[in-house]
């Protein structure tokens, strides 16, 4: 690959979306954005191995985008002059070198509540992001034909209903939001819970956290923000630790990541600051309690025991009920940790056999141990994570 085209591809990660928000902001019309900008690069990729890479990419690649989309609007007969006219005058007023950041917007945009809930995490990862359809199908585990028409359908969505490119007024913001927040999570999960394959993973944990600074520092002042830059940073910092399945009280410290750690850490300091606890906030901290084992700490179970207690009254999930009962377990010891998990009523959630299990075996009940990590290993699709609890059913 050429300087050029690698210059090109550098560019494109770091500012598609910066770019696509600012196209997109005057008209609300995703797709033609999308296609001036794609044009873009590819006029660059052409162009910039011969004449030379310009000094300011970003602001070449926009005028390029702009011009073309300019001459797609002169020749639209479905607009009116007004809009035309109205479009014209933002585009051509854009500062090329210090062009603005309407990210946020953009992210605000896709999880507005006439965006179908569903497919507002892919729609910003395709569009803040600049993921293919086929990419993000993959780690959805969904067919990428799909795939495609909804987030078509989505953009549709946004120009037909004159979605505006805002962020919400403070009355608007509890509502709009959490919605965002809980998109940039769900693209950590997909990491965390293992649905796609090993790149594309990797690839989505290091964006969700990547959307989630961003909107951290764009808001300023959002303690559930950075709570959750705080979250998925504490979490990825063990990534390299937990390959091949390795169960976290198996890992070895020395893999975490302290740089990864140290940003978490200073993400929740923040937080905790603005005094308003929230979910994110209480499961960062959570997972703060684990990292403290890098300092050579042993594991807090009485605070975890706290911090889970908290986080089941805001955010009652069945995982956070299973990790209480553990805790409580470690904590009051294993039969106290059963009667917990008697509680749930989940016959198909896996981490509640394999705690039971673990529990069961502590307890001495080796056939009771036995039968539940049989059930565990039968509602496990990930074949490493099987072989685990065989060996663990079989000591």
């Amino acid at each position: 690959m050429t300087d050029a085209a690698t210059r090109a591809e550098e560019v494109a990660r770091s500012s598609y979306g910066r770019l696509l928000a600012v196209l997109a902001t005057p008209t609300g019309d995703i797709p033609a954005a999308e296609d001036a900008l794609a044009d873009a690069f590819e006029r660059a990729l052409a162009s910039w191995p011969t004449a030379g890479i310009p000094d300011n990419p970003a602001g070449w690649l926009l005028t390029v985008a702009r011009n073309r989309l300019r001459d797609l609007y002169k020749s639209s007969a479905h607009r009116t002059s007004t809009e035309l006219e109205d479009t014209h005058t933002v585009l051509d007023n854009l500062d090329l070198e210090a062009i603005p950041d309407k990210r946020l917007e953009l992210l605000f945009v896709c999880a507005h509540p006439a965006i179908e809930a569903a497919i507002r995490t892919p729609l910003m990862l395709q569009t803040v992001l600049g993921f293919e359809s086929a990419q993000i199908a993959v780690a959805f585990a969904v067919p990428e034909p799909a795939m495609a028409q909804r987030l078509v359908r989505a953009k549709r969505r946004i120009r037909v209903a004159r979605i505006p490119f805002v962020i919400p007024v403070l009355a608007d913001m509890p509502t709009r939001l959490p919605a965002v927040l809980e998109a940039i999570y769900g693209a950590y999960a997909i990491d965390w819970q293992g649905v796609a394959g090993e790149t594309i993973r990797e690839s989505m944990s290091a964006e969700a956290l990547y959307l989630a600074t961003i909107l951290a520092a764009l808001l300023g002042d959002e303690p559930e923000a950075f709570g959750l830059v705080a979250l998925i940073a504490l979490s990825l910092s063990r990534a390299k630790a937990r390959e091949n399945g390795v169960p976290l009280d198996e890992q070895d410290t020395n893999l975490w990541d302290a740089d990864l750690i140290a940003q978490g850490e200073a993400a929740l300091r923040q937080a905790h600051g603005y005094g308003r606890i929230g979910r994110f906030q209480l499961e960062a901290a959570i997972q703060s309690a684990h990292c403290a084992r890098r300092d050579g700490q042993p594991t807090d179970y009485v605070a975890l025991r706290k911090l889970y207690t908290a986080l089941v009254g805001i955010a009652p999930t069945l995982g956070a009920r299973v990790s209480l009962a553990a805790a409580i377990g470690e904590d009051d010891g294993p039969e106290a940790g059963l009667a917990e998990l008697d509680r749930i009523d989940a016959p198909r959630f896996q981490p509640l056999w394999a705690t039971r299990a673990h529990l069961l075996s502590q307890l001495g009940r080796t056939e009771d141990a036995r039968a539940a990590y049989e059930k565990a290993i039968s509602l496990t699709t990930d074949e490493i994570t099987r072989d685990r609890l065989r060996a663990r059913a079989g000591e």
